[in-house]
This record gives structure tokens, C-alpha cells and sequence, in this order.
């Protein structure tokens, strides 16, 4: 999927959203629980934006029919080196409607989990946020 990664390797979060579907969930390489719906997902895209430091893909690996990407990266996260990969799913529409990430070392993700921790009440409020725009004008958010 060319137009996400460029999108995300541009920093474009924006463009990122665009791509995810309403009912898109987010599988965090750090939390139990998955997260569920478009603005929610959007506003973590951001926040692992604003933790991770020279993020880059390095591989890009697509499924038979197109739908399922694999795009391993490298970035680093309060000093540490971290190595992952995005596992992107679409639909019918071409719209991302599942997203799982995983990552190591235990201590990279460690930092991660702790880095994002202090993002999230800015996560929940630009989640909030978008769905409240979104109900505005008349969207399913």
C-alpha cells in the first residue's frame, strides 16, 4: 500500500486517516485490548508519530490479492532502537479496516508502551474530538 506508506513516512496524518475504515481496529503492540472506530485509531497514528524519531520502513511484503500488507520498520523510541511491523488488512473498498502492530526488543517496546501512556489523554481528546465533528456533519463516527 504505497499511499499509506507515503503518507506515513511524509508524516501526513491526515492522508492516514483518509484510508482507515469507520469500523478500522487497531491491535497495539502494547495494550490488551484492541481499539475500535477510525478517529481513535487516527489520533494513536499521531501520537506514535510524535514518539517515534526517525521512523522508516524497510520492507514492504503484500499478500496474493493485494489486501494484506506487512511493512517492517525501524525507528527509535526514547533512545532505543525499535523494530517492527505494521500489518495492514482492507476491505472491499480498499480502506484499512484491521491494523496490528508488533514490535521488539522488550525494552523498546517497554519504552513505547511508557512514551504513549503520556500521550494518551491527548489521544482520547483528539478522538473525541473527531467523532464530535464527525456527528455534526453528519457522519456514523
Amino acid at each position: 500500500m504505497d499511499t499509506f506508506r507515503t503518507a506515513v513516512e511524509a508524516g501526513n496524518f491526515g492522508a492516514v486517516e483518509e484510508l482507515l475504515a469507520e469500523n478500522v481496529v487497531f491491535t497495539s503492540p502494547v495494550a490488551f485490548k484492541p481499539y475500535e472506530g477510525r478517529a481513535l485509531t487516527a489520533a494513536i497514528v499521531r501520537g506514535v508519530g510524535r514518539v517515534f524519531e526517525d521512523f522508516r520502513y524497510v520492507r514492504e511484503i503484500t499478500g496474493p490479492d493485494g489486501r494484506d500488507q506487512a511493512l517492517v520498520f525501524r525507528a527509535t523510541v526514547n533512545g532505543l532502537e525499535i523494530n517492527g511491523c505494521d500489518f495492514l488488512h482492507l476491505d472491499e473498498n480498499g480502506l484499512i479496516d484491521d491494523f496490528q502492530v508488533m514490535v521488539r526488543p522488550l525494552s523498546a517496546a517497554n519504552a513505547l508502551a511508557e512514551a504513549m501512556g503520556a500521550q494518551f489523554d491527548r489521544i482520547t481528546a483528539e478522538a473525541t474530538a473527531a467523532q464530535a465533528a464527525a456527528t455534526a456533519q453528519g457522519g456514523t463516527e
